[in-house]
């Protein structure tokens, strides 16, 4: 089917004839109805496993590529411990880097040390730390737990999953999906540029209202992070 341009020329009909495209629902296999039973299971699993701890959660995230010398290793260490001295559990996404460091830290001081491990075809491994450890399949089922679970995010530097896990919960939090919680971006060089360009772009053009710029905390300091979580999350 052709279609005339403004120019005067042709060009064809953009609408696909491939039915498995047209009728995607139709075609939803066996394949991928046995499919939905995983997601369910892996849902169940993580609901029935953290249900079950006692303690508030604070969800910690970072570069799986951090190396243990790198001196955010040792703050996310330091960070992890502090919290667990205070009564919170700590949350991870179960790999090395960044999250290795907190459940380390968590583990150090007998705490709560969760790692929300993904199955991936590089960089994530589980890391030794955790000592209640869970494997996904599926990063959205994996990004739930770590909402649901937690009523505080700390942000250490990391690459596109730490943004990804990011913007999902200031996003949730801006739509009002779920209650305000702290979320607390810790190294202010590494942020700082993100940080402008909300303010300078993104603010400045109408994307975003002046109010969303409070929904997050940059800090360096242990002890501010700690007592910033405290004031905030009541246990």
């Amino acid at each position: 089917m052709w279609r005339r341009s403004s120019n005067g020329g042709k060009e064809t009909d953009r609408r696909t004839t491939d039915e498995r495209q047209q009728y995607w629902l139709d075609n939803f296999n066996a394949g991928d109805s046995w499919r939905l039973f995983r997601i369910m299971a892996e849902f169940v699993e993580g609901f029935d496993a953290l249900t079950g701890v006692k303690w508030p959660a604070v969800s910690i995230f970072g570069s799986a590529r951090t190396l243990p010398e790198d001196p955010y290793y040792e703050l996310t260490t330091e960070i992890a411990r502090k919290l667990s001295n205070e009564g919170y559990a700590v949350i991870t996404g179960g790999g090395g880097g960044i999250m290795e460091a907190a459940n380390k830290g968590a583990a150090d001081v007998d705490g709560i040390s969760i790692g929300l491990n993904i199955n991936l075809p590089f960089e994530q491994v589980p890391n030794p730390y955790s000592n209640l450890p869970l494997n996904f399949k599926y990063f959205f089922v994996r990004k739930v737990m770590f909402i649901k679970y937690a009523m505080a995010f700390i942000c250490m530097p990391g690459g596109f999953g730490t943004l990804d896990e990011l913007f999902e919960a200031l996003t949730l939090i801006q739509t009002q999906r779920i209650k305000g919680f702290p979320i607390i971006l810790v190294g202010k060089e590494y942020w700082e540029g993100m940080t402008d360009w909300l303010q300078e772009k993104c603010l400045a053009e109408g994307n975003i209202s002046k109010e969303d710029l409070f929904i997050f905390e940059v800090m360096d300091d242990p002890d501010e992070i700690v007592a910033h979580i405290e004031k905030t999350v009541v246990l």
